[in-house]
């Protein structure tokens, strides 16, 4: 599927790296098909990503794993809001968190109150909104630029 986004152009994306939102973006029901989109020199786990949209070229959010930055992030969440997605496992459920990243970089937040679940298996996902009592925007720049002195990952 080729597809000329806003951000990187012109890109041709394999259909079997389609993933399906079923209820699409908290804010953005329609838009169901994603892909992700990052630096493949990079490893996926330790990198911003962009989850971009196939349905709507002008949109994409960046991403991130949230336990690169938050280890023990591990939320509450009932599988009754993950069901349709299939068989879950610690193997094929990948989180992602998206990410506000202001003109001023040192204003960035993720979100940890409305996660991205992926069944890596079927590539179909929800953002759910999550009971725990965490932030809709964390700030990271710190945690991040600590990270990087220690000589971790971006």
């Amino acid at each position: 599927m080729q597809v000329n986004t806003r951000l990187f152009g012109e890109i041709d994306i394999d259909d079997a790296k389609i993933i399906t939102l079923t209820k699409g973006i908290i804010g953005f029901p329609d838009l169901c098909k994603f892909t992700l989109i990052y630096d493949e020199e990079e490893n996926r786990e330790q990198t911003l990503m962009w989850l971009q949209s196939m349905d709507e070229p002008q949109f994409a959010i960046p991403v991130v794993t949230p336990d690169t930055i938050f280890p023990d992030y591990n939320p509450t969440v009932e599988d009754d809001m993950l069901m349709e997605l299939g068989e879950l496992n610690e193997d094929n459920t990948y989180c992602l968190v998206t990410m506000k990243v202001p003109k001023d970089i040192t204003q960035m937040t993720v979100n940890l109150k409305a996660p991205i679940i992926i069944n890596t298996d079927t590539l179909k996902g929800n953002q759910i909104i999550i009971e725990d009592d965490l932030p809709v925007r964390q700030p990271v720049y710190e945690i991040l630029k600590a990270r990087k002195e220690q000589g971790g990952e971006d």
